[in-house]
């Protein structure tokens, strides 16, 4: 009986072990990794930035050109109230970011806002702030991908009518480097985040040693597009609508705190240091960045209008002119904003395993795939994102209105849930914990309330009609399966009782090795076995 077993166990051996021989699956996806290998796929800071810090750091790239767009109304004057609106969104960045540090050093195991407002505030919250999350990485992916091909096509206009194929062609290749797992990821955006920051810092180092060197002013330098005649006043209403906008520069911020468990030993203090350098280099950027335009009077232009630059595109060529290094730094940016939605491949499918640990979204979101990926959620979020663009034909401009709804929401709920954290678990620091969430809190719930009602009428009203649907949908999810094990629980233990063995119906077409084993099996499971010989219908 026991040999029997043994040569089951051989057959099923050989038949379950790969060839040696690549298949085109692990071209290109990789190998197949077993869970033991999971500490080898963690990644360190340096991976971590570019896994986490895509978004954030990318938004650099639009964040001051959408409030400038919003100044533009005021003419000339406009510029003047870029700096004191991008100091409003450094100190707002900062106040996230300590809140963001206590997280992470309350809850290793890795806990956005879904957990951290689950565990503190109840489950409707907590269904609030995921639901609001996932709405925001999926927006983040159609409109990155679109806005870095949306510039590519503005430098070449012959691929204006390819617009659409390019922004899927990137969507495919972020899919497929993400199924290859954190580590694969890490390493294949390393570069070209390195790069971006490089420039940048470039620019901005020159830019400032320029101002100080020429007294306080810049030197004189090519003409640029400059905004047109005044057409508002300066209103208390326009300077709202252009913080709100500017506030596209802090989402993604919580990426991180959702992928401490990506990180390598020790987890907490490496999330905490790639969180620490996305917030500053992002901070410098944006700082940079605002008193660059103020002195040198750039203002954004209207896209899609001849002659349309982008603000560092106009930036850029004031600083360093239209050298070798601007083509570069160009490069840069266009690459960065293709690949800023890989924040959301990093995040969307694990807030999804959270949330389908909860029984709320299906079971198959919380299975990781042969690269130890929570494969299922990028396979959805490739499909949604696909069809956004799509829907919009590589053009997302009326999506960005909604893109930083769910995150403001998210922010609030994660650092309302802080608070209680903080005062259930008492102790002599809790008080000026509670203290830094509190006022995170309330200074994102404003902020979620401005954008809101700022960018209602232009869009946001789909996420607010869309975050009640969707947390609908997810309890429908969870009484399925409520019913389900209601179904299939058994109050009382089962009364087991020997039966007779089974008859055992073997088919056969032919005697061969692989018969013999399958025969030597039917035996370990009864004694009465029948073989019935399978024959073709051509043979005499």
């Amino acid at each position: 009986m026991a040999s029997n077993a043994v040569d089951l166990l051989q057959v099923i051996e050989q038949t379950a072990t790969p060839s040696k021989s690549k298949s085109l699956l692990d071209l290109l996806f990789g190998r197949p990794l077993s869970s033991e290998e999971d500490k080898k796929e963690a990644i360190g800071p340096a991976a971590g930035i570019p896994v986490f810090g895509l978004d954030a750091l990318s938004s650099a790239a639009y964040g001051p050109e959408a409030a400038l767009t919003i100044l533009a109304a005021l003419g000339i004057a406009g510029v003047a109230y870029i700096v004191p609106i991008s100091l409003a969104i450094v100190v707002l960045l900062g106040i996230v970011y300590f809140s963001y540090r206590q997280t992470i050093a309350a809850y290793p195991s890795g806990a956005g806002s879904y957990i951290v407002a689950t565990a503190n505030l109840g489950r409707g919250a907590g269904l609030l702030a995921g639901t609001a999350l996932l709405i925001d990485y999926t927006l983040n992916v159609a409109v990155g991908i679109s806005a870095g091909v949306g510039a590519i096509v503005s430098a070449v206009p012959k691929l204006q009518p390819h617009t659409l194929p390019l922004c899927l062609g990137i969507l495919v290749v972020l899919t497929l480097v993400n199924l290859r797992g954190v580590r694969d990821a890490g390493l294949v955006f390393m570069a070209p985040t390195y790069l971006f920051i490089a420039c940048l810092a470039g620019v901005i180092l020159t830019g400032v040693f320029q101002v100080v060197a020429h007294g306080g002013r810049p030197p004189a330098a090519a003409p640029f597009p400059h905004p047109g005649p005044a057409i508002a006043s300066v209103s208390l209403w326009l300077l709202l609508k252009a913080f709100s906008s500017g506030c596209t520069a802090m989402t993604g911020v919580e990426a991180v705190s959702n992928g401490v468990q990506a990180f390598r030993d020790p987890k907490v203090k490496n999330a905490r240091i790639t969180l620490t350098t996305i917030i500053v280099v992002l901070i410098l950027l944006l700082a940079g960045i605002a008193y660059l335009c103020r002195v040198y009077g750039i203002s954004a232009t209207p896209p899609g209008q001849p002659g349309y630059q982008s603000v560092l595109s106009q930036l850029t060529g004031a600083v360093a002119g239209r050298g070798v290094f601007y083509f570069i730094t160009m490069a840069s940016i266009l690459t960065i904003l293709s690949l800023s939605a890989n924040t959301s491949f990093a995040d969307f499918p694990r807030l999804c395993h959270f949330i389908a640990e909860d029984g709320y979204l299906p079971y198959l979101f919380a299975v990781r795939g042969r690269r130890l990926v929570f494969s299922f959620g990028i396979y959805v979020l490739a499909v949604l994102s696909a069809c956004l663009l799509i829907a919009f034909r590589g053009v997302t401009d009326r999506l960005i209105p909604l893109f930083a709804v769910g995150a403001f929401v998210a922010f609030t709920l994660s650092q309302a849930g802080m608070v209680m954290h903080w005062k259930k678990a008492g102790g002599g620091g809790a008080l000026p914990s509670m203290l830094i969430n509190g006022i995170g809190a309330l200074a994102t719930g404003l902020t979620a309330c401005i954008v809101i009602v700022a960018k209602f009428t232009e869009g946001a009203w789909i996420t607010v009609l869309a975050i009640p649907l969707i947390i609908w949908l997810m309890t429908a999810v969870y009484r399925h399966y409520e019913k389900i094990i209601r179904e299939c629980d058994c109050p009382v233990p089962g009364a087991l009782k020997p039966v007779a063995p089974p008859l055992v119906v073997l088919p056969l077409q032919r005697w061969s090795k692989v018969a013999e084993k399958a025969l030597r099996f039917a035996y370990t499971l009864s004694q009465e076995l029948v073989v019935v010989h399978i024959a073709p219908e051509d043979d005499s």
